[in-house]
């Protein structure tokens, strides 16, 4: 007999292709509409980087996922550093065109990799909020991809054994439930909306937003490390 919980811990290999695809169609348009002083604007959720610097790491990262580009230390701050700066000569033009060949071409190398790069899709639908939230864009980390984001957080916690939460959403029909699903620790539980979650799991500033957590602490969500 199948259980909701066994259904819940069968991987979508198609779901990052998917959030990267709708992600992409949202998100290039508002870049290419974008002036070039606005490249140069601070991203608070990334401390030291514009977005021009946010915008080269997210097309240098699935870059590599097409190329299967995976050397040791890889994803590194100190490798994020150096991709950002071989693309310093770049136009930005040049890299919104990597950054939209890399939102397409990903999504079935990802799939085929058996879930261990599916939190990369998942982080840049994450730093696509944090150019947004630099522009004052509204919704910066709603909009049409945030079902596909909630799905594959609870995708991506779960296949890492994540602390285990019962999130009941303002925005959404059914509650999401994240994390290990043994039942070894009993639930946290999330009262709020979509959106203020996904900053909560991403470690992004959650000022003034009205939630409810229970029975984990905001730091033990961030599925990104510090």
């Amino acid at each position: 007999m199948t259980t909701p919980a066994d259904v819940r811990n069968v991987r979508d290999p198609e779901l990052p292709g998917r959030l990267l695809a709708v992600e992409r169609d949202a998100l290039i348009p508002l870049l290419r509409g974008r002036a070039e002083e606005d490249f140069a604007r601070p991203v608070v959720a990334c401390p030291g980087w514009t977005v021009r610097d946010v915008l080269a790491h997210c097309s240098a990262a699935l870059t590599r996922v097409v190329e299967r580009r995976f050397e040791k230390g890889v994803f590194s701050p100190a490798s994020n550093d150096r991709d950002i700066a071989e693309r310093a000569d770049w136009t930005n033009a040049r890299v919104l065109d990597e950054l939209e060949r890399g939102m397409t071409g990903a999504g079935p190398v990802i799939a085929k990799a058996g879930g261990p790069l599916d939190a990369v899709a998942l982080g840049e639908w994450v730093h696509a909020g944090d150019v947004r939230e630099a522009f004052g864009e509204p919704g910066a980390y709603a909009g049409a991809g945030l079902p596909y984001a909630l799905a594959l957080l609870a995708q991506v916690t779960s296949a890492r054994g994540h602390l285990p939460l019962h999130a009941d959403l303002d925005d959404a029909d059914e509650p999401l439930r994240l994390g290990d699903a043994s039942g070894e620790r009993p639930p946290a539980r999330y009262i709020g909306d979509g959106p203020t979650l996904v900053r909560l799991y991403a470690g992004r500033p959650v000022d003034g937003a009205s939630y409810e957590l229970a029975g984990a602490e905001a730091a033990e969500l961030n599925v990104f490390g510090d």
